[in-house]
């Protein structure tokens, strides 16, 4: 499973960035000039709201020989051709709205200094990274800052069109949640998202796919992974995503660019997954679907490698269907060596796991760990993007084939760059505490990571007869999911095995470190990203509660876990590590207990119990503390320019790459260049 993982310590610090490194008011921006890995380089491309959009850098692009970067360049190409498929996944009105506000921005001659036109770009922009008018983690609709009557003045002085109920939206309540994963509000009518006709409910979604049975019950296919579910003339039926079918036009340009990274693949195994990939677009067939995963799975040579398709279904309430996502990634040979050990020992941490035995594999096969460098990302990573990717997502083909687990390297780095220790400092308790931190955290984080996509996402299996997590589980599979891998992670970091294996100097030190990150953020400091009242709804924001809660209650008779007071202030402090790797130990077992059966009651339980109500006193608290701040909570990238220079015959003869000037350059150059689709799909 993709994890849009954010690890231990960038989670309670580095996710608050400080603004030190701000681009001061007159400074001049950034020039479109060719770069490698500097050490002199500008990691902000902007700030507004709650964002901080920063740049990254791909270190060794000049080492890559010229059919190298010309695989890069055309998978890169390919990803972004699909990136309108996100804007319209995300709400129906995306595009619309989008096309409307760049209109304006492009064309508005009157006063741009004035606190409406202000408030205008800034929810312009937020719209850019968020994708739609709806908060990439949240899920709120966003408000904007300026009335409809200005947006009415806007519209007429820059000829735009834009009515009815793609306008009454911004404004309005209706549509007000992405998506919904409360069931009272109804899983569906409650989400906006673009995944299923308006009046599609969920019972009767579950009733369509209960009918559908896979040719071989032992492979079960991704069934509604790359649809639209409809109702026409009362029936349900799919409107599939491929060329000559729903988003067809932008499909096809993925094919075309595809075509060509498959003239450069280095290998025959990348060629061949690329050409089962290309075959599923073309068809939507979900058979091939699964063939183009073991094929992709299985081409593990090469410096070379990528993640393309409708993947992740976390946008979906039901679970089903796969928001468009590319990553474009090239091999980082030191990290990825050093690495390599838990990649060699991953069955020996599935002996030693803390689960019942019928749920440990007897054999974890094809598991590949590799750090990387990112070189570009589109739909729904970007410009939010993950640091850590595990896939493929079907449990029978990372069963019998395996999977793989990636780090983004050069984006971590560009987090740590940006980053800054002013949440630690407010939120550690003693300066033991802030110290490790300090000193382990960012090996932790590392560790983390590759435990949580390695082992974590490799591990266990489904009792013989239960159904694939989405169908059992429902709402509440990512989120388990998500939390089980962190909880092997956590479990393993202060295990002697990994000083054993020669990945740290002191396990000790860097569990304590691990521990004291995680317990904050779990419990404190990620409520910054939520408004006061509000209930967690993102699934990876509501792993780290329910983990971070239940073990906190279920070690208070033995004072696991306290909460102390000093100043005025409260904060969290650890006790008793050992006691806690245990709680760890045994939350791992009950999940992994949960997923194997199938047992929807529990999920159901751990979830709504632990890891959605907040204690509102210490989140109001949060809120306070955190005001003192000027980093903003959430951050992002601006992707580079990857631009080939061609001779008189046409061919290309290099590739440089480039940064862009700004957020704004780089978001309307990619309206400009892949808006591929209508407005309304």
């Amino acid at each position: 499973m993709k994890s849009k993982i954010i690890p231990i310590a960038l989670a309670a610090a580095l996710s608050f960035v400080s603004c030190d490194d701000k681009k001061k008011e007159n400074e001049e921006p950034v020039q479109k000039e060719a770069v490698s890995e500097t050490t002199n380089f500008d990691y902000t491309a902007g700030e507004f709201a709650d964002i901080k959009v920063l740049r990254y850098q791909i270190p060794g692009w000049e080492k890559l020989s010229l059919k190298e970067q010309k695989l890069v360049y055309y998978l890169t190409q390919a990803g972004l051709s699909g990136r309108d498929i996100i804007w319209d996944q995300n709400y129906r009105y995306n595009l619309t709205i989008r096309k409307a506000l760049e209109n304006i921005f492009q064309n508005y001659e009157g006063d741009k200094t004035t606190e409406d036109w202000l408030a205008f770009e800034e929810y312009l922009k937020r719209v850019w990274f968020s994708g739609g008018i709806h908060h990439h983690y949240s899920m709120d609709k966003m408000k904007p800052g300026f009335d409809k009557a200005y947006l009415g003045t806007l519209l007429k002085e820059t000829n735009t069109q834009l009515t009815g109920e793609s306008l009454e939206v911004i404004f309005n309540d209706k549509d007000s949640k992405k998506v919904n994963l409360n069931e009272d509000k109804g899983l569906l009518k409650g989400s906006a998202t673009n995944f299923y006709g308006p009046d599609v409910t969920a019972a009767e979604v579950d009733a369509f796919y209960k009918k559908m049975k896979s040719p071989n019950p032992q492979k079960p296919l991704s069934y509604g992974l790359n649809s639209k579910l409809v109702k026409e003339d009362g029936k349900l039926v799919e409107k599939v995503w491929k060329s000559g079918g729903m988003y067809g036009e932008a499909i096809d340009k993925i094919i075309y660019w595809l075509d060509l990274a498959k003239t450069v693949a280095e290998n025959d195994k990348q060629a061949n997954a690329l050409g089962l990939l290309i075959k599923y677009y073309q068809t939507g067939d979900l058979q091939t679907w699964d063939d183009y995963n073991v094929a992709w799975v299985e081409a593990t040579e090469g410096n070379i490698d990528y993640i393309n398709s409708f993947i992740e279904v976390y946008n979906d309430p039901k679970g089903y269907r796969g928001s468009y996502e590319t990553i474009v990634q090239i091999k980082d040979f030191d990290m990825s060596k050093k690495m390599k050990v838990l990649e060699d020992n991953v069955q020996w941490f599935e002996d030693n796991a803390p689960i019942m035995e019928e749920h440990k594999k007897d054999s974890v096969v094809g598991v590949t760990y590799k750090t990387v460098i990112v070189a570009g990302e589109a739909g729904d990573a970007s410009p939010s993007t993950p640091i850590g990717v595990n896939l493929p997502n079907a449990n029978w083909i990372r069963t019998e084939h395996g999977s793989k687990s990636v780090s983004l390297g050069n984006i971590i780095n560009a987090y740590s760059h940006a980053g800054g220790s002013e949440k630690l400092d407010e939120f550690a308790l003693t300066e033991e505490e802030k110290e490790l931190s300090k000193e382990y955290g960012e090996l932790a984080d590392k560790l983390h990571t590759a435990l949580h996509e390695v082992v974590g996402h490799a591990s266990g299996k489904l009792n013989p007869g239960v159904g694939e997590t989405k169908e059992t589980l429902k709402n509440y599979a990512s989120t388990l999911e998500e939390g089980r891998a962190d909880l092997v992670g956590l479990y393993y970091l202060m295990d002697p095995k990994i000083e054993e294996l020669g990945l740290t100097d002191s396990i000790e030190n860097l569990g304590k470190a691990a521990y004291n990150d995680y317990i904050r953020n779990g419990l404190m400091t990620q409520l910054t990203r939520l408004n006061l009242g509000d209930d967690v709804e993102e699934a990876h924001m509501r792993n780290r509660q329910w983990v971070s809660a239940w073990v906190f209650e279920k070690g208070k008779d033995a004072n696991v876990i306290e909460k102390v007071k000093k100043d005025g202030k409260t904060y969290l402090k650890i006790n008793d590590y050992d006691k806690l790797r245990e709680l760890f130990g045994d939350l791992l077992k009950e999940t992994q207990r949960i997923k194997s059966e199938g047992d929807f009651d529990a999920a159901k339980n751990l979830v709504e119990n632990y890891g959605v109500k907040v204690d509102q006193e210490i989140h109001k608290e949060v809120l306070k503390r955190s005001a003192q701040f000027k980093a903003a909570p959430y951050s992002g990238f601006v992707n580079p320019v990857l631009v080939p220079e061609m001779n008189e015959a046409g061919e290309i003869t290099t590739i440089k790459v480039t940064q862009p000037e700004s957020f704004e350059e780089q978001m309307l150059m990619y309206s400009k260049e892949y808006g591929f689709l209508p407005e309304m799909n």
